[in-house]
């Protein structure tokens, strides 16, 4: 029962809102990304460890709530890799994705966009989503992923993004059934097949070593009960659908959206305020997609042994065990 808090009872690793649901996934991730999660300071941060560690071998200290157990975990995930335990750098944490990334969306999707600027734009995002994925990636193997795989990752997501942004353009200026003013709205569409491909290239790229060596699969106890390609294959799935979802209401809505604000006559009058109000509906968007996108799965997926292979199943009596998908 909660307590006076209104706090469910803590449980440590686990999260307070019910995953089994996309409502109660969604609740979890608007937590782990919350920016304010930014400012927290290196003090802090010990503290929020040292009181999770002070629950794990039961030496807490008297008069402390739940609401404090949930809120020092909620810090820990935000900062601290699951797997590896070191802490992420601030610009590729999933709380610092919104906040890093929008200006990145804003320059994506400016209208009359150049060679160059095409070209820069899709680079600097998918470094910065090559930087996000890498550090919040599943890191249960038994050898690190090596950095000539990031490499290879990086490279291929922005080679991809590239080719298909300026490609389309192309194909776009030189169609001549459309009106200038066409042109230009169909434009404002293209980066959402150019970065929705290259995220799926990029997490393909980044990760393939977990479909050759595996991901560790747990049982109810938490207990490692070996290593499984199939269950890589489902976590890498997961999370390459959940790239495809992402770019869809960032990329899609604002050129909507702004198509119908630059008719104001405030717009009109003001040009110099488009840019200002871009931004601000790029980031709306932005804070909307991230959540839903990383809420259609779960973090820790479960998955049936038979699903899996015949020497996981035989290691274990669990019929349902558990792994991190990653973000």
């Amino acid at each position: 029962m909660p307590d006076s808090t209104g706090y469910p009872p803590f449980r440590l690793g686990e999260s307070r809102f019910d995953q089994g649901f996309f409502y109660g996934r969604l609740r979890h991730f608007l937590d782990v990304i919350d920016p304010r999660t930014l400012l927290v300071s290196e003090n802090r941060l010990r503290e929020c460890m040292k009181l999770l560690d002070q629950f794990k071998y039961g030496t807490l200290p008297a008069g402390v709530t739940n609401a404090q157990l949930w809120e020092a975990q909620k810090v820990k995930q935000a900062i601290i890799h699951p797997d590896t335990g070191e802490k992420i750098p601030m610009p590729f944490r999933m709380s610092g994705f919104v906040p890093f990334g929008t200006p990145v969306v804003v320059g994506l999707l400016l209208p009359n966009q150049t060679l160059a600027s095409t070209i820069f734009w899709q680079w600097l995002n998918q470094s910065h989503n090559a930087c996000v994925n890498y550090c919040n990636r599943n890191a249960t193997k038994v050898h690190p992923t090596p950095m000539s795989t990031f490499f290879r990752g990086y490279l291929g997501a922005v080679s991809s993004a590239v080719t298909i942004a300026v490609g389309l353009n192309i194909l776009i200026k030189r169609a001549e059934n459309f009106s200038p003013s066409t042109r230009i709205l169909i434009q404002r569409f293209i980066p959402f097949p150019a970065v929705a491909s290259a995220n799926v290239c990029n997490v393909l790229l980044m990760r393939h070593t977990e479909l050759s060596e595996g991901i560790s699969v747990l049982d109810d106890r938490g207990n490692v009960v070996g290593t499984s390609k199939l269950a890589a294959r489902h976590a890498l799935t997961e999370t390459a659908l959940t790239r495809v979802v992402l770019p869809m209401p960032i990329l899609l809505l604002p050129p909507i959206v702004m198509a119908m604000l630059e008719r104001l006559p405030m717009l009109q009058k003001h040009p110099r305020l488009v840019l200002p109000v871009h931004s601000m509906v790029c980031l709306c968007a932005f804070g909307l997609a991230l959540p839903v996108a990383i809420s259609l799965f779960p973090q820790n997926s479960q998955i049936h042994v038979s699903e899996l292979e015949p020497e996981i199943s035989a290691a274990t009596e669990c019929k349902i065990l558990t792994y991190n998908k990653g973000l």
